[in-house]
């Protein structure tokens, strides 16, 4: 069984499933849905759609460059039928799966790099800009957040942040936690200081 790209997004195309078009010159194309097929007989350029495989190409969001991606090129060159050739293609091709799974994980890993700190830096801007808009916790709920910190055996850690007598509490666990990338969970939030 023989799974096609689909001819516009580059999605697998199954057996009898999408639409299929013959030209008249021989070329056959295959769609995984209609959504496919009504773009190309509209002539879309399918680097111009942003969902296409296409334009996240020409984006740097795919793997262009990588020896498993050779292994799905078509070859038209006959092999007798051989039991053993089948299982360890077939093993092949569960191998060559994980192989890419891994490696299209990692290039997405270097491609997010940095973007944790971009987001975080334009967070922390936002904020600065519009911070008449933050809502002054009152008393009571200052009252019930001390209580749940303290309910719950968390460090507090409080830290005069500016004029505004805003101050920054930060809730770490005493253990280290396991997350990805051996990051520690911290809960920060912002507290308005009392005036009474």
């Amino acid at each position: 069984m023989r799974v096609d790209p689909c001819s516009f997004c580059s999605r697998p195309a199954w057996p009898s499933k999408g639409i299929m078009f013959m030209r008249n010159d021989g070329k056959q194309f295959r769609f995984c849905r209609s959504k496919c097929h009504r773009a190309f007989k509209m002539k879309r350029n399918p680097r111009k759609l942003k969902w296409t495989k296409a334009s996240r190409v020409q984006a740097g969001k795919e793997m262009t460059v990588d020896s498993t991606l050779l292994f799905g090129a078509r070859r038209n060159v006959p092999q007798r039928y051989d039991r053993d050739l089948v299982t360890k293609t077939v093993a092949a091709m569960k191998r060559i799966s994980e192989i890419r799974a891994r490696r299209e994980r990692v290039f997405y890993k270097r491609r997010m790099a940095g973007n944790r700190a971009r987001e975080l830096a334009q967070a922390r801007k936002l904020v600065a800009e519009n911070e008449q808009l933050l809502p002054r916790l009152r008393g009571s709920e200052l009252r019930k957040m001390r209580e749940a910190a303290a309910g719950v055996g968390l460090e507090e850690d409080v830290e005069m942040e500016g004029e505004e007598g805003v101050r920054a509490v930060e809730y770490a666990d005493k253990h280290e936690a396991k997350v990805f990338g051996k990051e520690k969970q911290r809960l920060k939030v912002r507290i308005a200081e009392d005036d009474a």
